[in-house]
């Protein structure tokens, strides 16, 4: 969902978008250079078979901070993108930047869809394989200002996506962009042991508790996660989940200061518990785009995403400093009390890292042949 900006901020991050789309231009695909050839991949609906190209794939908000690095990513890679929009300002940001032309230049097309129309939401997905949900509901003021509303708004947009993916025939696969805040809410943590508990995909937040202490933004990303694995249950669908910890990297205090400010509601508490992490996101569309890639063989599930655990008080208040967030007082832990959990993104570390030798493998093989 996009917040109205003034004019100036707006042509300011549609320079900060062109420049990275420059940056990456050579790297990849996307510049008019050689373009991988899709495979072509078949659904089975009620005994038809029904044709896709497998690098052909749908990302909602797309011009997201989040969404944006993901479409980079595929692009790089040879994917031809449709970027599903939801506002007029939307388009007229992709029109100022003049690098995602019409009729599919640079393999990009563009398609307006509300995420809450299902109708509209199977129209953008016609066609492709995969869909990539970052599309998510953001405080319409500018502000910290996420509300219980809102969260109920996101599960059912949530609902609306997986079911637009099951009923169209050409998608077989969806990445879901969820947060950590959808792990790291819980009651009853055992304070008494002398080891920390290991806080990893199979870890839910309560959402009771977050209603108790107000935490909208974590309960909106709980709701919308739970209501896409109840819709995508029994149906013919793969999904995963990306949970993402505060995603930073260049102009996020700009493209990504709502969201971060909303993150950030109970940081004292995470950092105290040793549960406040980052993570850059450029990790955040590498993670999407090798898992998606890797679903066709064992991935499946939830994934933990994070670069980094803030574990000293400097650290934190930097992140306040950055968002212009009035400075909090973050205490360390002492050294004879550790942190009561140990975050794990073990699952994640090893998809990447054998994405990575595989890559490697292949590359060397060519070169010695």
């Amino acid at each position: 969902m996009g917040v109205l900006r003034s004019m100036q901020s707006l042509q300011a991050e549609v320079e900060e978008m062109r420049e990275l789309l420059r940056g990456s231009a050579g790297g990849g695909n996307s510049g008019g250079g050689l373009k991988m050839q899709p495979a072509s991949v078949k659904r089975s609906t009620g005994g038809d078979e029904v044709e896709g190209d497998e690098r052909v794939v749908c990302v909602t908000g797309g011009i997201s901070f989040v969404g944006f690095a993901v479409v980079n990513r595929l692009l790089e890679v040879g994917y031809t993108v449709r970027l599903a929009l939801e506002t007029q300002e939307d388009l007229d940001k992709l029109r100022e930047m003049d690098m995602f032309g019409e009729m599919g230049r640079d393999g990009v097309w563009t398609v307006m869809a509300n995420v809450m129309d299902l109708d509209s939401l199977c129209r953008a997905f016609e066609g492709c394989v995969g869909v990539f949900h970052t599309s998510a509901f953001v405080d319409p003021s500018g502000v910290s200002g996420y509300t219980k509303h809102m969260a109920d708004l996101e599960a059912k947009a949530a609902e609306r996506v997986i079911e637009a993916c099951v009923q169209t025939q050409s998608v077989r696969k969806c990445v879901f962009t969820s947060s950590l805040l959808a792990c790291v809410w819980r009651q009853n943590y055992p304070h008494d042991r002398r080891l920390p508990t290991r806080l990893d995909e199979n870890c839910w937040s309560d959402e009771s508790l977050c209603r108790d202490k107000k935490l909208w933004f974590a309960l909106g990303k709980t709701m919308a996660e739970k209501a896409a694995w109840r819709a995508a249950r029994g149906r013919d669908l793969k999904l995963v989940t990306i949970c993402s910890a505060l995603v930073t990297g260049p102009g996020f205090r700009r493209r990504n200061s709502t969201s971060s400010i909303a993150y950030l509601k109970g940081a004292n508490e995470m950092f105290s518990e040793g549960l406040l992490a980052t993570v850059n996101v450029e990790r955040v569309a590498e993670a999407h785009v090798a898992v998606y890639e890797a679903m066709n063989n064992t991935a499946g599930g939830r994934y933990i995403c994070y670069d980094h655990k803030i574990q000293r008080a400097e650290e934190a208040a930097e992140l306040d400093r950055q968002l212009g967030i009035p400075c909090r007082t973050f205490s360390e832990n002492s050294s004879d009390r550790p942190a009561w959990f140990e975050l794990c993104n073990r699952k994640l570390s090893r998809l990447l890292s054998a994405r990575r030798r595989c890559t490697y493998d292949i590359y060397y093989s060519y070169r010695v042949d």
